[in-house]
């Protein structure tokens, strides 16, 4: 962040993440319009969402990589899409030519770069002349009732999780572009994007979001049952928002940022 089975790890990530992640996958690959023939790179690419969607845009005669730092990721992204060409690398390294691409996408990685100029600007050096970013990362942590459960959760069971958690929501658009335009591109673009996914009944998702995300430092700090318990409380706190059938329909919330080399 285990085995096919497993409740944690890449795999569970890459199940549970998918109903929350696909409306900005789509929004992010409509920001560079990748066309028939075309090559891509999906930056950060996780297990490969924003990759297998680019895929079966520029067809047979496209070219679609994906890169990410961890290995285990890389691997589940093999096993999801092997047709692609993943490798594990980190985003101000990349073992790619200059100009060997006409779009990069960048779903919810780049608030995890250790250095976003020098990350941006390696990307843009991979990228053609006129060729398109987009990059999406989550609005404030308070825009994200489903993810501030989480929060709860584990401020309640695991606060040691913390610190990795809020991470994910310290990228600002600002910060986005401010970096874009130092690494070299231009007709920078912000705006935000909200989207009400449905997810699965909260019962058992919740405990599988968790344990997939957090599943380790929740059992350190109080065995199965914080897992268990974590869950819960997200479920109960979501209670208002949730159907009849368990499903719950929440608003999410991205910055989507785009330029051109």
């Amino acid at each position: 962040m285990a085995d096919a089975c497993s409740t944690e790890g890449p795999e569970a990530y890459d199940i549970h993440s998918a109903p929350i992640m696909a409306p900005f996958v789509a929004a992010l690959l409509d920001a560079v319009r990748p066309a028939p023939g075309e090559s891509v790179l999906d930056l950060a690419c996780g297990t490969g969402f924003a990759a297998r969607a680019a895929a079966a845009l520029v067809g047979p005669t496209g070219r679609v990589r994906g890169t990410d730092l961890d290995e285990g990721m890389i691997r589940v992204a093999r096993q999801r899409a092997p047709r692609i060409d993943f490798v594990a690398a980190p985003a101000d390294r990349l073992p790619y030519d200059d100009s060997a691409f006409d779009a990069v996408v960048c779903q919810q990685g780049a608030q995890f770069f250790p250095d976003l100029t020098a990350a941006l600007t390696e990307t843009a050096r991979i990228t053609r002349p006129g060729g398109r970013f987009a990059a999406t990362v989550w609005a404030p942590l308070d825009r994200q009732p489903y993810f501030l459960a989480h929060e709860h959760a584990l401020r309640t069971y695991a606060p040691d999780a913390l610190r990795h958690f809020h991470r994910a929501y310290v990228r600002t658009a600002d910060q986005l572009t401010s970096a874009l335009r130092t690494a070299g591109y231009g007709a920078l673009t912000h705006r935000e994007i909200t989207s009400d996914v449905v997810l699965p009944p909260l019962g058992a998702y919740a405990h599988g979001h968790l344990a997939a995300l957090w599943g380790g430092l929740l059992r350190e700090a109080g065995g199965e049952k914080a897992v268990r318990s974590a869950a819960r409380l997200v479920r109960d706190e979501l209670a208002d928002r949730t159907a009849p059938d368990g499903t719950a329909t929440l608003p999410f919330t991205v910055h989507l940022v785009t330029g051109i080399r």
